[in-house]
């Protein structure tokens, strides 16, 4: 029997105690658009099939019901670390653009398979990596 298959990661949450700062910092920097917006949660549009869930700190550590069925709490503290993919021709962009936002690169790195990270902080703390082909031997 062939087992079920993921075709994606879908969504990425993070946690945040302004949710209004944070959506900004990241519809500024990277230009995503809004899928959904309220007091509870910012569901940013990452390129078109992914999405960046921005919830307020605290907001689901309940359940949520909803018409379709009941959203299971959930909630994180502290700061976590995700990366968006970036083409390698467009790296020295992204470093001009971060430091045209005001925003420090923490981190450069390279990898053995060719790939280069850059790495930053959201103002929550929360480390942001961008990352070229070859930093995985999937990607």
């Amino acid at each position: 029997m062939t087992s079920p298959r993921v075709t994606q990661l879908l969504e990425t949450s993070l946690y945040t105690d302004d949710l209004t700062r944070a959506a900004e910092f990241y519809r500024s920097l990277f230009g995503f658009g809004t899928l959904v917006e309220n007091p509870r949660i910012v569901a940013l549009d990452v390129a078109g099939r992914d999405v960046l869930l921005l919830f307020k700190r605290g907001a689901t550590v309940n359940p949520l019901a909803s018409p379709g069925g009941t959203i299971p709490p959930h909630d994180g503290d502290g700061p976590t670390h995700f990366a968006f993919g970036i083409e390698y021709e467009e790296l020295e962009a992204w470093a001009s653009r971060l430091a045209a936002q005001g925003v420090d690169i923490e981190s450069r790195v390279e990898w053995d398979g060719g790939g280069v990270s850059l790495y930053f902080r959201d103002p929550d703390g929360h480390s942001v990596e961008l990352a070229t082909r070859g930093t995985w031997a999937t990607y």
